[in-house]
């Protein structure tokens, strides 16, 4: 049996998120139906790399599979994608070792927020608008996120969840013209977590929210802080870092 490692891109307005969930509409759904067909119409189990949530966008998911197949990297690609729909398309595809894993062998990600600061109507799909924005403010903040925290604060609260400690390696805010982008990078994400930093960045930055109260949820993290959250349809999965 070969596996092989896919990079999805897609636009997740219309999806119930990444993971299979009964009765919705799902990410995992779509690819795995269009692999059925290369298989005599037997099911082919797909591995996501992150469970995007509904509305969220990906860039740079990564899948992996197993099919025994005499059909090329490129023919397996076209195939898929003919029977997808055209929100989602496969750009990528290898054959890696059987051990591998898109979620557990994945080192870090990197998730990247859009915002718009203007009401430009192409843009209101896939960005946060805001209307005015304090660019020092959030600067001022941002390089708090970096290092080991526990982020339950930052979370959506699952009782099942024992482990809220991730690490972040990057967390930037860039200002290009009229947009406005953040960076974070991780080891792991919880729930919501890149939308809760994102919307109680903003909330620090609108001075909705002062630093120590800020610090404080980082420092002694509490469950269901109530916290401000950026839509969805902003954030996008950007990349899927792997060992070389």
């Amino acid at each position: 049996m070969n596996k092989y490692k896919i990079i999805v891109q897609y636009d997740g307005s219309s999806f119930s998120g990444f993971q299979s969930q009964k009765n919705l509409n799902t990410i995992q759904d779509k690819i795995e139906h269009s692999l059925s067909f290369l298989n005599q119409n037997n099911l082919i189990r797909v591995v996501g790399a992150s469970r995007t949530d509904a509305g969220v966008h990906a860039l740079g998911q990564v899948v992996h599979f197993n099919f025994d197949t005499e059909l090329s990297l490129n023919a397996i690609k076209r195939a898929i994608n003919a029977r997808l729909p055209q929100q989602i398309r496969i750009i990528g595809i290898k054959a890696v070792n059987t051990e591998f894993h898109s979620r557990f062998d994945a080192i870090k990600k990197q998730y990247l927020y859009q915002c718009s600061l203007t009401e430009n109507p192409l843009l209101s799909k896939d960005h946060f608008v805001l209307k005015e924005i304090d660019f020092d403010r959030l600067k001022d903040i941002e390089h708090k996120l970096v290092g080991r925290h526990n982020f339950l604060s930052f979370s959506k609260f699952d009782i099942e969840k024992k482990n809220t400690i991730c690490e972040i390696f990057k967390s930037k805010w860039t200002l290009e013209h009229d947009k406005l982008f953040y960076i974070i990078e991780g080891d792991r994400f919880l729930h919501h977590m890149v939308r809760y930093l994102v919307g109680t960045m903003i909330g620090y930055m609108e001075k909705k929210i002062g630093k120590e109260e800020f610090l404080c949820l980082l420092e002694k993290p509490i469950k269901d802080a109530k916290l401000l959250k950026a839509p969805a349809h902003g954030l996008i999965l950007n990349k899927i870092f792997y060992e070389k």
